[in-house]
């Protein structure tokens, strides 16, 4: 898969695709579920790709965009594919702005359409990171503003987009494997507990800094580490150290910074899924380019996104 694929220039051949990709075993009806028990509709009457559930008690119509975040679409689904992999294939993202120059669509397209593939890539039900004899790293940090607006509590009236204050994130890394993050309310142990004890499996061997916060829940783990990072102490032994999710953060800032240079708090969460899913499917892992699209191809059901709920806050 590369820009010269036709799945990204024909919008059939991106159809095809998507077929393939998310009925590896035929068809699926998204209204009763039915798997290749449909027709294929044809006939000058309907669109290339219009099938019938043959199911008795269902009969209806449907395509492969039914109930994904590419349904109800205008936007040729070759410039979707096309969209989807730009943001699968980039390390630190892409902005709306560079998307609607290269699709071709307005500005308030492409910065819609991103938020789509955004939710497509947030996983609906993720299972628990880490488990028996795995490392699981966790720390804090802040994206977003300017370090002096670290604690402002809200914008200024009259003062440029640097005014946001910086939103705390707080991520969780396995070693050799997935990252998830959160954009929380405040630092502390009321709200990072549940996240930590909810997203990492309690056989881990969870890794943190020496922050008052994690003492009392690392006791809930297999095991518990600090590096003391206020006594210049980054890593011991080889084993004891936070770098993992420090390079997340890294990746993270550089995007935010570099690419988006600001996001609104309304949507950080869905540009940290974004960034978690790359992360996630890294080729560090094994998984490339093309591989990594069809990910989020095969998870783009169930997870409308209508403009109304994605609108609020500025665009980025």
């Amino acid at each position: 898969m590369n820009l010269t694929d036709p799945i990204f220039a024909d919008a059939d051949k991106a159809r095809e695709h998507l077929e393939k990709t998310r009925w590896p075993h035929g068809p699926v009806c998204p209204h009763c579920g039915s798997v290749d028990d449909a027709t294929n509709v044809g006939g000058k009457a309907a669109r290339p790709g219009v099938y019938q559930c043959n199911a008795k008690e269902c009969r209806q119509q449907f395509s492969v965009t039914v109930g994904t975040v590419f349904e109800s679409s205008k936007v040729p689904l070759n410039k979707w594919l096309l969209a989807t992999y730009l943001m699968s294939s980039s390390k630190k993202g892409v902005s709306a702005h560079q998307l609607h120059r290269t699709l071709g669509v307005t500005y308030k397209t492409a910065w819609f359409m991103a938020h789509r593939i955004r939710e497509a890539m947030n996983p609906a039900d993720p299972a628990p990171i880490g488990g028996q004899g795995k490392v699981v790293e966790v720390d804090e940090t802040f994206v977003g503003g300017k370090e002096k607006n670290k604690h402002v509590s809200k914008r200024s009236k009259g003062v440029g987009p640097g005014a946001w204050r910086m939103e705390p994130v707080v991520t969780l890394v396995e070693r050799d494997g997935r990252a998830r993050s959160f954009h929380v309310a405040s630092i502390t142990s009321k709200t990072l507990r549940p996240i930590i004890v909810q997203t990492a499996d309690r056989a881990s061997h969870l890794m943190t800094d020496g922050a008052r916060m994690y003492p009392a829940v690392g006791k809930e783990f297999a095991a518990h580490s600090v590096v003391d990072h206020t006594a210049g102490e980054y890593a011991r032994m080889g084993f004891h150290h936070s770098n993992t999710v420090e390079n997340y953060f890294s990746i993270l800032k550089r995007g935010v910074t570099g690419v988006y240079h600001h996001v609104s708090p309304a949507h950080l969460a869905r540009y940290l899924a974004e960034f978690d899913f790359r992360y996630s499917h890294r080729s560090g892992l094994g998984i490339d380019d093309e591989l990594r699209t069809n990910e989020v191809l095969r998870h783009l059901g169930g997870k409308r996104l209508t403009y109304r709920r994605s609108d609020e806050g500025a665009h980025a």
